[in-house]
């Protein structure tokens, strides 16, 4: 198996914590820095997968940062520096307790409910007659709260405003940063024949500002489709072809996984883990249209903990 990088257990100058997410660790330095590690970790309905993808970490990091850069004129977002390939330091904020989940077309978990009967999605109306993959007539927004544990819930926006997760005046402007930084995501997608199908954002808080944090339009917070086979395939009632993570919950739902108790994770062979590792590559060349420079894994982790404190040493 190519050298992957699936745990971190740094320890840096003037480290103040770590935290593990599913796919990223993140440790903090001194008052005001994150420096987030895209490792080569895989979930999937919220279960983190027991082996590594080689390349995933880099894939996914460097999208990000292109992203971030290409939309810092809509939202002031946290992003300071990328030093490493599977690195990016930036400004500490309070997160908000509410992912923005904004979809243009009804597809996965949404289809999955909409196909059960229902017809609202987190408050929104959705029109009769919808067939999968069917394009929204405007996109809509279908918030989950953030769960450090477990699932994800949908949530309403008058709920949020209720439970008092978020004001009425700052989830307003959440929704308009949502929606801005969707159309450029459009935009930026359609350059490259692909269509941004749906995707997730996070926002934070700084000294009262409100930052955009995370990632944004990577495969693992993204889905896209082709669009020059979208209509044709559409018509047809076929699958679509598509960039996202979605081919992985695909394959997990064949071998009978769905995250939910009692199941266990189908086997992931070296010959599947460099399959879906080529598939985020593609992803990579297509969404960013240029070639894919492999970093040298030889020493993965140490090449990381080099660059870091690199960094941290010339920042002072």
């Amino acid at each position: 198996m190519k050298s992957t990088l699936v745990n971190t257990n740094f320890h840096f100058n003037g480290q103040t914590n770590v935290y593990h997410g599913k796919v990223r660790d993140v440790y903090s330095v001194g008052n005001d820095l994150l420096v987030m590690i895209a490792t080569d970790r895989i979930s999937a309905f919220d279960v983190v997968l027991p082996k590594g993808i080689p390349y995933k970490g880099q894939v996914l990091n460097q999208i990000a940062a292109k992203f971030l850069d290409a939309t810092a004129d809509i939202v002031p977002n946290w992003k300071l520096a990328t030093p490493d390939p599977m690195v990016t330091t930036g400004l500490r904020c309070e997160p908000y307790k509410v992912e923005m989940v904004i979809r243009g077309y009804l597809t996965g978990s949404a289809w999955r409910e909409y196909k059960a009967g229902a017809r609202t999605l987190c408050g929104v109306s959705l029109p009769e007659g919808m067939k999968e993959n069917q394009k929204f007539p405007t996109p809509i927004i279908t918030p989950t709260t953030k769960a450090d544990e477990g699932h994800d819930e949908n949530i309403s926006k008058e709920e949020i405003i209720v439970q008092g997760l978020v004001s009425r005046e700052e989830y307003e402007q959440l929704e308009k940063y949502t929606y801005a930084l969707f159309q450029r995501g459009t935009e930026m997608a359609a350059q490259k024949n692909l269509i941004l199908v749906d995707t997730k954002y996070e926002f934070g808080k700084k000294d009262g500002k409100i930052y955009l944090i995370d990632e944004i339009h990577t495969p693992d917070s993204s889905r896209y489709f082709y669009a020059d086979t979208y209509q044709d395939l559409f018509e047809k009632g076929e699958e679509q072809r598509q960039l996202s993570k979605e081919f992985v919950r695909k394959w997990l739902m064949d071998n009978g996984f769905q995250g939910k108790e009692g199941q266990t994770v189908p086997e992931m062979t070296e010959e599947y883990c460099n399959s879906v590792s080529e598939r985020y590559i593609e992803l990579y060349e297509k969404i960013v249209g240029e070639p894919f420079i492999k970093a040298d894994v030889s020493n993965v982790s140490e090449r990381i903990e080099e660059n870091i404190s690199r960094y941290l040493k010339k920042r002072g």
